[in-house]
């Protein structure tokens, strides 16, 4: 049921890291953030660390810690910041190990900023120059059909969690996002993707 914008390639380190701590809403994301589509553009170091500092929270969760505001921030930039002294580092580590964590394991997992670009340009097929000379209505359509698939797949993990917890009894579930775009003018109302296909409603063309 889950869209194939949700399944990340794992021959990448990206998309195994982010399969392995149940981070797919960061994969669907991952080409907005860096293209700046509906929100300010993010750094390919920044787009790392966010999702470095992800995969930290998933490990402390499932350590069964509760993290502060700015907590997991904090320990991220104590294990990995050069201006940190070996000292505050090292007693971070031996906190996090006694708290059931394995650290190295975590640190094994977090990926560069490169490594960012590569799966960004050899899986998801994007590019910020191509993006510049791209038909308009092709671009904002691609940006739809994300966000309609991180809706469905925002779903999908709901009904599943509520299945799974005995809250909700439903078989076989399969969840649909369809938009629609109701026109004034001609009383009609059209499918999202028609009325971008055709660049216009009947009363228009």
């Amino acid at each position: 049921m889950t869209d194939t914008a949700f399944d990340p390639n794992e021959r990448y380190k990206v998309g195994k890291i982010i399969s392995k701590y149940d981070l797919q809403e960061f994969h669907a994301e991952l080409p907005d953030r860096w293209l700046g589509e509906g929100r300010d553009a993010q750094s390919l170091r920044d787009l790392a660390d966010e999702l470095n500092v992800a995969i930290l929270r998933k490990a402390m969760e499932s350590a069964n810690l509760e993290p502060l505001d700015g907590e997991v921030e904090n320990t991220y930039r104590l294990l990995t910041e050069e201006e940190v002294s070996s000292g505050m580092r090292t007693a971070k580590r031996n906190q996090l190990e006694r708290e059931g964590i394995d650290v190295e394991s975590v640190e094994d997992d977090f990926v560069t900023h490169q490594a960012i670009y590569t799966y960004l340009t050899d899986v998801l097929d994007v590019s910020k120059q191509d993006q510049e000379n791209r038909d308009p209505i092709e671009k904002h359509s691609e940006r739809i059909n994300r966000l309609r698939s991180r809706t469905e797949a925002v779903a999908n993990n709901s009904i599943d969690s509520l299945v799974a917890d005995g809250d909700l009894e439903v078989v076989d579930p399969e969840i649909s996002v369809n938009i629609q775009v109701y026109c004034h003018q001609c009383n009609r109302q059209y499918p999202l993707s028609s009325l971008l296909a055709q660049r216009g409603c009947d009363c228009t063309n």
